[in-house]
């Protein structure tokens, strides 16, 4: 995905949901199954972001429409001792590249408001 082209369509989803961000997130250090994501989710926002299970599944499902995420096929790719019966998912390529996208835009959102913030203090 391309930053200036649009990446056919991913950087519309500018900004992402914070839901969204979060398990992008969660899956960009590793493979991880729908309870993984909630505890990744809830101990990166210091437990004020709970994705409750329609909310995780429909962006679990909305992400991979969109071709962010796949879920983990290869029984060589699931982590060792996982049962069978749970979908593990993984980032995939479009999917760091929007989070990218988003971690930018984020990074300038801040860059401005500490600008503006210092410009204020020494003008009082």
């Amino acid at each position: 995905m391309s930053r200036r082209d649009g990446g056919g369509g991913l950087e519309r989803r500018l900004p992402l949901k914070p839901q969204w961000f979060h398990i992008l997130l969660a899956l960009s250090r590793d493979a991880q199954h729908g309870s993984g994501i909630v505890r990744s989710v809830l101990e990166e926002t210091g437990g004020k972001l709970h994705l409750w299970p329609a909310t995780l599944y429909g962006s679990l499902e909305e992400l991979a429409a969109l071709g962010c995420i796949a879920e983990v096929t290869e029984a060589e790719e699931r982590p060792t001792g996982s049962s069978d019966r749970q979908r593990f998912y993984r980032i995939t390529a479009d999917g760091v590249s929007l989070l990218n996208a988003e971690v930018e835009r984020l990074e300038g959102l801040v860059t401005m408001a500490r600008e503006r913030l210092e410009a204020g203090a020494a003008s009082s």
